[in-house]
């Protein structure tokens, strides 16, 4: 175990999965020589040169051909530069990716990872900010998962080499330079298993991505009111482990859902709507609140930007609100 970021564990997966299994291979603009918009293939073009292909400016081109190498027996792993792009390549990804096994009746498989840099706080403006995991939920035939941390993306994206099922592998781009543990060698995550971050007594926070590490500071601080928060992270949309999140809410009897994405038919919703169709709902205390960014395209404003979405103090005024009320 050593400590790495998030985008090193990124890479380790990346070459391990490399080194395993000769179909494995990745497609993206500029991530060849360049190393990627981020730098997550920074270095490796000299030893992967067959396995990291440079691609034209087209992520229509780009997932369509991945579908094809799927479909003959490759595991490619897409890089699309900012998850936004992703628009102009939706007849692949909706209509075809997310469909062939289901209409071949397992004749064919799609064994693929879109890998999409998300998120708001890089100045980057409206067509590069955004959060879309929840869109892609909503699609059948995808998966769509979001790690946290540099333990999780590692492990997570292994799992989805492997996985026979189209991938869509959000990364939030302020996480890439977030630290923590991370094992040396081959493990995997599994994909559909949410995890309990912090133990508490008091109240469940639910988050994903960037507003996990932001959850779990928010936590700390909640314990100077005397709350005792639980922190899951959900990991994954699809598939959604429920019964983690309705065995936490049961005990705790309270629940707040902090998403990075606008509010308005976010995941939070679909989190909302699992546990009051479950056992958790007689627990409950208290109304399930959620926090969400806001309905607007993100602002280029720093101050607007840092508003749009929930903040450590925004989720610590969340938790104190519910108990407020009582």
């Amino acid at each position: 175990m050593s400590e790495k970021t998030y985008i090193d564990a990124l890479a380790e997966a990346l070459r391990e999965e490399f080194d395993r299994d000769e179909n494995v291979f990745m497609m993206g603009e500029d991530i060849g020589i360049y190393g990627g918009a981020f730098g997550v293939t920074k270095g490796m073009y000299p030893k992967y040169k067959d396995k990291l292909l440079d691609t034209p400016i087209s992520e229509a081109s780009i997932v369509g051909a991945g579908v094809g190498c799927a479909l003959v027996g490759m595991r490619p792993i897409v890089e699309i530069m900012f998850s936004d792009f992703m628009m102009d390549a939706m007849e692949w990804i909706v209509n075809q990716a997310a469909k062939l096994r289901y209409m071949t009746g397992g004749q064919l498989k799609v064994p693929m990872v879109i890998r999409a840099p998300m998120g708001c706080g890089t100045g980057a403006a409206a067509q590069h900010s955004q959060s879309l995991p929840a869109l892609f939920a909503h699609i059948p035939g995808l998966k769509v998962v979001m790690p946290a941390t540099p333990y999780d993306v590692k492990g997570m994206l292994k799992a989805a080499v492997r996985d026979d099922n189209p991938v869509i592998f959000f990364e939030h781009k302020l996480l890439y330079w977030t630290k923590g543990d991370v094992p040396e060698g081959d493990y995997t995550v599994p994909i559909g298993k949410a995890a309990v971050k912090r133990e508490g007594k008091d109240i469940t926070i639910i988050a994903g991505s960037i507003m996990v590490p932001r959850s779990m500071e928010a936590a700390e601080k909640l314990k100077e009111y005397g709350i005792d928060a639980e922190v899951i992270d959900i990991r994954s949309l699809v598939p959604m482990d429920v019964e983690t999140i309705v065995e936490s809410v049961s005990k705790t009897g309270k629940a707040i859902i902090v998403e990075d994405d606008n509010k308005n038919n976010g995941w939070g919703s679909e989190v909302v709507s699992k546990l009051i169709e479950s056992d958790a709902f007689d627990y409950l205390d208290e109304p399930i609140k959620r926090l969400a960014g806001k309905d607007i395209p993100i602002p280029y404003a720093p101050e607007l930007e840092r508003a749009a979405v929930p903040q450590i103090e925004d989720i610590i005024e969340g938790v104190k609100e519910i108990f407020d009320k009582r």
